[in-house]
């Protein structure tokens, strides 16, 4: 699912508060239109546009570890005898289950699943995703080390 943020055109004064943003998430709108040299109020109206529009979205991102979460899967999911996007919605509700993508390939769906060891894993998270109906078969593979987990993709032209 494409949020409507793709059709928005960024641009210069856009990617600059953007990377303001990403530098320092709680940067003020003030701090931010002095460094760029324009208004308060054009600050928070571009701000205002790009979250309204889904192109920008605030949020604060942490560390697996920090939270204890010690063992991360990703789980190709093969769906049969129903819509992938439904079941894709039942497994976006599992507490445990990060991120939810609709891919090309062997399997129609791939997700990841974070976990604070592997009790927790054989005391029903994987009994809970393939518990899913629709889901044929699940295709488990778990993260022997993060190499680069980048959290805060964005604009760069």
């Amino acid at each position: 699912m494409v949020s409507d943020g793709a059709s928005y055109q960024f641009d210069e004064i856009d990617r600059a508060i953007v990377a303001l943003l990403k530098e320092n998430g709680r940067i003020t709108n003030r701090d931010i239109a002095r460094k760029l040299n324009i208004t308060r109020a054009t600050v928070g109206t571009r701000i205002a546009r790009m979250t309204s529009t889904g192109a920008l979205r605030i949020v604060a991102a942490t560390d697996f570890a920090a939270y204890g979460y010690d063992v991360l899967l990703a789980i190709g999911v093969e769906v049969h005898g129903r819509p992938a996007e439904e079941v894709a919605r039942e497994l976006a509700r599992l507490p445990e289950v990060f991120a939810v993508h609709l891919v090309t390939g062997a399997r129609e769906l791939e997700i990841l699943v974070a976990a604070h060891d592997f009790a927790e894993l054989s005391n029903g998270v994987i009994d809970g995703i393939a518990g899913i109906p629709g889901i044929r078969s699940i295709d488990v593979g778990i993260a022997a080390d993060i190499v680069k987990y980048q959290f805060d993709v964005g604009i760069s032209r």
